[in-house]
């Protein structure tokens, strides 16, 4: 007999719980920058994508509660029925510009973006190369489309180009993270826009974790690699990262950005952004392409937990950017860690499977621009006092505390 679906729920949640990966949202109350009241507790957060610190700059929230005034709540409608306000056309323009490419498109969130450019490019017969590590959205894309999905082993630039070889003769896309969010490592890009330029693959960048962070004037992993529009015809930047705001554009070869207009069912089938968004991520924009200073800040709070680290024996993952994961391997025993940081008043991420690849569970610190070196110096004394207690017996119950509350 088939079994019902709450009776399969059911079973789904009792093996999670025996994995230690039951999920559970925590309740934000209050935030200040990098600190955050949860619970009753304040805690100093190490694991936002806030990389530049502009989530709550008073420039950015003026320009959201001034366009709210004007413009009200909400987008009312999709950009090509009547949502399209000129603040979206505003900060499309401003994005292209930013990134040297001739337009942008706004979508919802990062998420839908990649699910639309996939499903608007390729069609059931088509082919779509990606690294073994791209975010999950990449992967459901490929599976809207219908097309050929294959997959390289991570940052394998040689595997990359044997899967484009083994279906010749058909449309062609290769994927990748530009930053990979659970590893905070880089693609390979020059290797990549090679292959892709050889096979006549079209190269698809989501540089959610680099634009505002790498390269020349914050332009993302795509510029760090000294590549443009016509090696990388299409890059994906979210607003809610290192910007700070909310949703994401595509930018890139105008052809394909107007084909994407109108073919992307993400896109056309949604309401637009709120105006007032929208306006918050303008300004976002333009304090990222000027003030250099945040992520000089940022480049040395990087250096200085890494550095930290080592003297304390803890080999981070290789990463240059402001993802610093810390593997772990064992689920119980990285939730124990988490516990033991937040009872010191630091909340880390402990990223567990499927999220990350069997085995493979960590701590995922995140950097900012706002966090001062006492705060990185205080986190790291606290990792390194979680390690001794962990070693010492003391885990166990901070794993089942953990457990109970991830």
């Amino acid at each position: 007999m088939r079994p019902r679906l709450p009776e399969r729920v059911a079973a789904q949640r009792a093996q999670r719980e025996a994995q230690s990966r039951v999920r559970t949202r925590r309740n934000v109350t209050r935030r200040d920058g990098v600190r955050l009241e949860v619970d009753g507790h304040w805690l100093t957060g190490f694991c936002s994508n806030d990389y530049l610190g502009l989530a709550q700059q008073f420039g950015v929230v003026n320009a959201l509660q001034d366009a709210a005034a004007k413009d009200g709540a909400g987008g009312v409608a999709s950009h090509l029925v009547c949502g399209h306000h000129a603040v979206h056309e505003a900060l499309e323009r401003e994005l292209a510009d930013w990134l040297g490419a001739p337009r942008a498109l706004l979508f919802g969130s990062g998420f839908l973006a990649n699910l639309g450019v996939v499903q608007a490019l390729l069609e059931a017969d088509d082919l779509c190369v990606q690294d073994r590590l791209n975010h999950a959205s990449l992967i459901d894309a490929a599976h809207l489309a219908g097309c050929k999905l294959r997959r390289y082993p991570h940052l394998d630039a040689e595997g990359a180009l044997r899967q484009l070889r083994s279906v010749p003769d058909t449309g062609a896309m290769l994927a990748t993270d530009g930053v990979f969010s659970m590893d905070g490592d880089i693609a390979p890009l020059r290797e990549l826009a090679l292959i892709a330029r050889v096979q006549h693959a079209t190269l698809y960048v989501d540089d959610a974790h680099g634009v505002g962070v790498l390269g020349p004037d914050g332009r993302g992993s795509v510029a760090a690699a000294r590549l443009d529009v016509s090696a990388v015809p299409l890059q994906l930047v979210t607003l809610g990262k290192a910007l700070g705001s909310y949703g994401a554009a595509v930018v890139g070869d105008a052809d394909l950005i107007q084909h994407l207009s109108e073919t992307a069912r993400p896109y056309i089938y949604t309401t637009a952004l709120p105006p007032a968004q929208a306006a918050a991520s303008l300004a976002a924009v333009k304090l990222a392409r000027r003030e250099h200073w945040r992520r000089e800040k940022l480049d040395a709070a990087i250096a200085r937990f890494r550095e930290g680290a080592g003297k304390r024996g803890f080999e981070l993952m290789a990463s240059t950017t402001p993802i610093q994961p810390l593997l772990i391997g064992d689920d119980a025993q990285t939730l124990a860690y988490a516990q033991a940081l937040e009872a010191q008043g630091f909340w880390v991420s402990a990223i567990r499977p499927p999220t990350v690849p069997e085995g493979k569970a960590r701590l995922r610190f995140t950097l900012s621009a706002l966090h001062t070196p006492a705060d990185i110096d205080a986190l790291l004394d606290a990792l390194a006092w979680a390690r001794e207690a962990i070693d010492q017996g003391f885990g166990a119950g901070m794993a089942a505390h953990a457990a109970a509350h991830a």
